[in-house]
């Protein structure tokens, strides 16, 4: 029985249980597409029964390289942009200290850092010079290889890396995810004998996470990806089973934001009052935007983090355009325990809290804040956890991964393409000069002369 629930009685005066129940045959018929890969984009439907069907070699082949990784290096960088670290990364800090990187020195594991993500100098720069004195190993992970970001970035490291050690001895830190059989990078770590792993060919990087994209850099950290691979897989069986529209989570999910976004609400912004969880809110607005923002349609992804953005972002949710709803993700149980302490002077007001948890305080700003974002005519949802585990964790992967399919083809788009990505790839191509891009390099330059 999987432990995620989802609630939507706070979104109970902007869509009804007569309303969702319309939607009955209509999610059926969309289940059985993506369970039959007969949809649009069915060639990258693999994430589907992909937590059932991980090989138990491959887990435990992942596992002993985690371990290699931990005995050669105190940090390890994870090359790749969007899908290729945004799950790793979300999974990663939601199971961290929030102060980790800090403590890294005295940590049994690797500190994992990011490149590729960017093409800032200053951060590649800084990055390198952290790297000087330090023990590190690269995890470079592109299909292609000849993504720019990660290009430029691994390019960078792995000059830095042999020169610090050796060409030999850098090819024993490298460790490619890539494609099985084509590409630069499978190319280069054929040459240089890298240790590697694939990327299935009908997993799309957004959805990636349960493969090695994803399980490498979590082992790395020192998570269980058995418990988190049986998460999603409980949350595989789950979905599959229940049929009822109103105890199928995802399904529900997919039907009442859509309900939403016809009747005007065109923005979710996804909440979170646990700070741990802030990348995996950037990751769900990669699936979800990257996903569903096509032909002129598509629900906005945002994410705040409170109580901190409500500080900021709580004025305009309050008040602002009412085009607005928001999914919020409840943490019910906390890591930690901490109690507020009686002041004898009690000159900040607050003795009336003393003896009570953090948590507390936190729960009720949660409350409070959804009834005032109702009042203000914002539907609220709820997803429920018990706990951040790898387990837990594993379920939410995967609720949000075919609330997304569902949700998807029911604003009719596939939701497993992206076209519009490679817009801005051709005009910076062609402002680069790139052979092969001369007639776009001159028509460019026309336009801002």
């Amino acid at each position: 029985m999987v432990k995620l629930k989802i609630r939507i009685d706070k979104a109970a005066d902007f869509v009804d249980s007569n309303e969702i129940k319309l939607f009955e045959s209509e999610v059926e018929l969309l289940q059985k597409k993506i369970y039959n890969k007969e949809g649009a984009g069915n060639d990258f439907l693999g994430w589907v029964n992909l937590p059932s069907e991980i090989d138990n070699a491959l887990l435990t082949d992942i596992e002993k390289t985690a371990a290699r990784i931990k005995a050669q290096s105190k940090v390890a960088v994870v090359v790749g942009i969007g899908g290729s670290y945004l799950g790793a990364r979300a999974i990663i800090d939601a199971l961290s200290s929030n102060f980790y990187q800090m403590q890294y020195q005295q940590n049994e594991n690797p500190m994992v850092v990011y490149a590729g993500q960017n093409i800032s100098e200053d951060y590649m720069s800084e990055l390198l010079q952290f790297l000087d004195d330090k023990d590190y190993s690269i995890i470079v992970i592109s299909k292609s290889g000849t993504t720019t970001e990660p290009a430029i970035a691994f390019r960078l490291l792995r000059a830095h890396l042999e020169k610090k050690v050796g060409e030999q001895k850098a090819g024993e830190r490298i460790y490619a995810i890539t494609d099985a059989q084509r590409g630069a990078l499978k190319t280069l770590a054929t040459e240089k004998g890298y240790k590697s792993y694939e990327i299935p060919d009908d997993v799309g990087g957004r959805y990636s996470v349960l493969t090695p994209v994803g399980l490498l850099p979590i082992a790395v950290a020192g998570f269980d990806i058995r418990k988190f691979v049986k998460g999603a897989s409980n949350m595989q069986q789950f979905l599959h089973q229940e049929k009822d529209l109103f105890k199928n989570p995802a399904a529900l999910y997919a039907v009442v934001r859509n309900m939403l976004y016809r009747k005007g609400h065109t923005t979710e912004i996804m909440a979170s009052y646990t700070p741990n969880l802030m990348y995996m809110v950037e990751w769900w607005k990669q699936l979800y935007g990257e996903s569903e923002g096509k032909e002129n349609k598509g629900i906005f992804p945002a994410g705040v983090n409170f109580t901190t953005d409500l500080h900021s972002m709580g004025q305009y949710i309050q008040d602002g355009m009412r085009n607005i709803f928001e999914t919020v993700i409840r943490v019910e149980k906390p890591q930690h325990t901490l109690e507020i302490p009686l002041d004898k002077d009690d000159l900040d007001g607050l003795n009336f809290l003393a003896g009570k948890r953090m948590s507390y305080v936190n729960k009720m700003a949660e409350e409070g804040t959804m009834l005032a974002h109702v009042d203000g005519e914002v539907p609220n949802l709820e997803i429920l956890l018990p706990r951040i585990d790898e387990s837990i964790l594993g379920e939410l992967v995967y609720f949000f991964e075919m609330g997304c399919a569902i949700s998807g083809y029911m604003l009719e788009v596939n939701p497993f393409d992206q076209p519009g990505v490679e817009a801005y790839k051709k005009n910076m191509f062609a402002l680069l000069e790139k052979p092969g891009f001369e007639k776009e390099t001159a028509e460019i330059k026309k336009r801002i002369s």
